[in-house]
């Protein structure tokens, strides 16, 4: 069957939307997980911290719907992507998991009880939830930077040799920080937003802007570790862009500085690292002058330009492999087949946009600042 777009074209479309998805996710979980990590810093009072808490309440459960969509797409359009990376950082996932598994009960539970000691537990949990995912999302981009430590064998088979403890380098460590420090200014402008005016949103600022300027810190420094270290893959020969998926049949060698080959190849992907650098540079100018809405649309340029600055290093591998470079998956090998691809692209045309409309509408009907005054009048606050 004659399909309108080309195995190749219907690659690429996905490996964007891939993008899209994740970028999504950091752009609304993502200040979810900011404002936990900043909750026992910037709310010193319990009314303080339930205001805080509200904030994000109305909204904290449809954010992690992008986090689902974004493992069903890597499960439906890229399923070798998948078996290593769900199977191989599976420790890695049941940490974030079992973080984000506190938020829930700590929303829920936290007011249950008048007690200070047992309200100030669950505000460290989630502590715990908005921090240890924003870690452990940033370490796990680095190791894919870095490469992963599996091999396929002559039938595809996937084999991991590598070990919790084994993420955690001096690299990944480093983009790890990136991405608490993204999320935490993330947050710190959403709460300028969504918290009322006084000490709760000075204090925001105050750590927002040290984030701010660690995360330009850290984000100039990791791309030059990327461009005059040893890290980097490239594909050695030609590739059929329309050809089978198999990941063997493409060979690739580990090359210091070759993730900086796309910036020569394509001057227009400088956009994404000038992205990540102008938007959280334009955050801090919003949190200095007191514009919350420049503060929070800075964050969000700075949090595509550096999501953005990694996938298009990158392109066109997904997860290349540290041991065995030739088992790397990239966009030509790992993706489902031609008709696959292409029944998925249609159900997304139909249903991302009533995703998109419904959490426009959502917010809009829920918009409004969280105030220390509506605790004592609205029942349905946490």
């Amino acid at each position: 069957m004659e399909l309108p777009l080309d195995f190749a074209t219907l690659r690429v479309i996905w490996w964007g939307l891939l993008g899209v998805l994740l970028i999504a996710f950091t752009l609304t979980d993502g200040f979810d997980l900011g404002v936990g990590a900043l909750l026992p810093f910037v709310a010193k009072t319990d009314k303080e911290r339930r205001m805080v808490i509200n904030t994000v309440g109305a909204t904290w459960e449809g954010n992690q719907v992008w986090f689902i969509l974004g493992g069903g797409a890597i499960f439906a359009a890229w399923p070798f992507v998948y078996a290593v990376s769900f199977s191989g950082f599976y420790l890695a996932m049941f940490l974030v998991l079992s973080a984000l598994i506190l938020r829930p009960v700590a929303f829920k539970y936290r007011s249950k009880r008048p007690s200070a000691g047992w309200r100030s537990m669950w505000d460290w949990a989630l502590f715990v939830g908005g921090f240890v995912p924003a870690l452990v999302f940033g370490v796990a981009v680095g190791n894919v930077l870095i490469g992963a430590p599996f091999r396929l064998n002559s039938e595809l088979r996937a084999f991991y040799d590598g070990t919790l403890l084994g993420l955690f380098t001096p690299f990944s460590l480093l983009c790890g920080l990136l991405s608490v420090t993204m999320l935490v200014l993330h947050g710190a402008t959403w709460l300028g937003l969504k918290a009322e005016r006084g000490p709760v949103q000075k204090r925001a600022f105050a750590i927002g802007t040290v984030a701010g300027l660690l995360g330009l810190v850290l984000f100039a420094v990791g791309g030059l570790w990327v461009a005059f270290g040893d890290l980097g893959f490239r594909i050695v020969g030609t590739v059929d862009p329309n050809g089978f998926s198999n990941p063997l049949r493409t060979t690739v060698e580990a090359a210091g500085g070759a993730w900086m080959d796309n910036y020569t190849r394509y001057p227009w992907m400088m956009i994404a690292p000038a992205l990540g650098f102008l938007g959280t540079a334009a955050a801090l100018l919003g949190l200095w002058r007191r514009s919350e809405p420049l503060g929070f649309l800075g964050s969000s340029l700075g949090a595509v330009g550096i999501i953005s600055t990694v996938g298009l290093s990158m392109f066109p591998f997904i997860l290349p492999s540290s041991i065995d470079p030739s088992s790397s998956l990239t966009v030509w090998n790992a993706s489902s087949s031609h008709l696959t691809l292409f029944i998925m692209l249609l159900v997304t045309i139909i249903f991302l946009p009533l995703v998109l409309l419904y959490t426009a509408w959502v917010y809009r009907v829920l918009w409004g600042r969280s105030t220390t005054a509506a605790l004592s009048t609205n029942p349905d606050l946490y």
